[in-house]
Formats: structure tokens, C-alpha cells, sequence
């Protein structure tokens, strides 16, 4: 069991981690985590530093983003989430940061892991999108070494054949990490599909075989989000989804996070 800023993974209540990929002002980032925080999502997701492919797409609000985060995380009590992508990043994110997730493109980037392995924050690790299951496992391992136990495993995809979606969710790997590691299991659909519509029905997918907890990106606006609209879903859906989740969770003995 891990807890990120007292919400815990692990136990028989599934939390939800939403909000937008980036971090784009204060009235964005505000009317969604309100959205969030009406639903009894707890924990606030958003991108500050963003390793993108292309070279000229939105980085992201770096450091001209800190003091909105603190602001809007504090008005509606959400321990914020975001990703870490230089060892030099964490002593300056920690003050408002309740977790650090490491991107499919910094797995391997064992110098940062074991940063993180000395900050004692939780770590959201994210799979490679080439990785073996083994790999996985292992650079989980280069931050537990370092005496952080508090790490979550996250299955965003993998990048296969299928040019139709961006990436390939890996259900397999879900009740695999859950025979083979002690450590909570979370999926990420919106990366695993790259595809709004598609984001929700693999979600209960990966409740189904057993996940921990979801990550989902959610934006009032998609169609003019400044990075990964595509795969972002409308807090209406959202809202709905949690109902279909809940049913689904009762029939395993579980349920979504602050519902009985």
C-alpha cells in the first residue's frame, strides 16, 4: 500500500489521478480541477516540464507555472502530480508536488531514478514504450535500492504495428506486475490509446484485470488544449464513466475512491 498525499493504492478503494496533460493558466487548471473535485477525484494531474517529439510543440509552463499550481492545488485541497523529467527539477518541484512521474522516455534514465529513489516523494513510474515486463521491474528497482519503497507501476502502452492508434494498451501486463511485484499497478489509457474515444472503455479494461488506480487525462477544452487534446476526455464523460466504473468494481469487492 502507497499513499500520495494520504490517498492510498494498494488497499480495496481504487483512486483516480486526472487532469490535463499540461499545465496551461490558472483558469484552465482551475476549471478543471473543480470539475474533478465535484466528481470525489482526489488526486490532480498536470504536465509543468513536457518532453515532447517535436522540437517546436509546447514544452510546457516550466517554472512560470509553480505559483498557479500552488494556488489552484491549495483552493481545492488535490495533492498534484506531475512529471519530472531532469534530477535538477526535483528539489524545486517538491514544495507543491505530492508525487513525481517518470515518463516512458526517462525509464531508462537510471541517473534520475535514483534521484527520485533518495527524495522519499512516491514515484509514478511509467513503462516504457519498448520495454519488457523485466526492464520494467528493474528500473522500479533502481529506485527502490535507493530506500524509496513508495513506488507505483504504470502501463501507458506500447508501441507496436498498429499505426491506428498511438500506442498499444498492454492488458497483460496487469495482473502479471500483480503476481510478480508487491508494488500497486496503474493504468494509463489516454497514452495507451492515444485516442479520446477509446480512453474510457480501456480504463474499465484495466479494472478488470485487476489495477490499483487510473490515470486519465481530462480537459474542459480538448480541441484547443496545447498538447494531447486528442486523447483527452470531457469532464461529462468522465463523470459518467466513474458511475460504470463503480458498478464493475462491485462485482470485484472493490470501489472508486471516496464511494462506498
Amino acid at each position: 500500500m502507497i499513499q500520495i498525499g494520504g490517498v492510498k493504492f494498494g488497499e480495496k478503494a481504487v483512486p483516480v489521478i486526472a487532469g490535463p496533460c499540461s499545465v496551461e493558466s490558472e483558469t484552465q487548471l482551475s476549471c478543471i480541477a473543480k470539475d474533478l473535485k465535484d466528481m470525489g477525484i482526489p488526486l490532480l494531474r498536470g504536465g509543468l516540464y513536457k518532453l515532447r517529439s517535436k522540437a517546436e510543440s509546447f514544452q510546457g509552463m516550466g517554472e512560470d507555472g509553480f505559483d498557479l499550481v500552488k494556488k489552484v492545488t491549495d483552493t481545492y485541497n488535490m495533492p498534484f502530480v506531475t512529471e519530472v523529467t531532469d534530477p535538477r527539477q526535483i528539489e524545486k518541484l517538491m514544495p507543491f508536488t505530492k508525487a513525481f512521474q517518470v515518463g516512458t522516455r526517462n525509464m531508462y534514465n537510471y541517473d534520475l531514478l535514483k534521484e527520485l529513489g533518495q527524495s522519499k516523494t512516491p514515484v509514478l513510474l511509467k513503462r516504457a514504450f519498448s520495454a519488457t515486463y523485466s526492464e520494467f521491474l528493474n528500473a522500479a528497482e533502481y529506485i527502490t535500492s535507493q530506500g524509496n519503497e513508495s513506488v507505483l507501476l504504470c502501463e501507458r502502452g506500447i508501441r507496436t504495428f498498429v499505426k491506428e492508434t498511438r500506442n498499444t494498451f498492454d492488458i497483460n501486463i496487469i495482473p502479471f506486475l500483480k503476481k510478480h511485484s508487491h508494488l500497486p499497478v496503474i493504468a494509463d489509457p489516454s497514452h495507451g490509446t492515444g485516442e479520446s474515444y477509446m480512453v474510457l472503455p480501456i480504463a474499465m479494461a484495466a479494472l478488470a484485470a485487476g489495477a490499483d488506480g487510473l490515470l486519465i487525462e481530462v480537459h474542459n477544452k480538448p480541441e484547443d488544449a496545447l498538447s494531447d487534446g486528442q486523447q483527452a476526455v470531457k469532464p461529462e464523460d468522465m463523470r459518467l464513466f466513474l458511475d460504470q466504473a463503480q458498478a464493475l468494481l462491485n462485482i470485484q469487492g472493490r470501489h472508486i475512491y471516496g464511494r462506498s
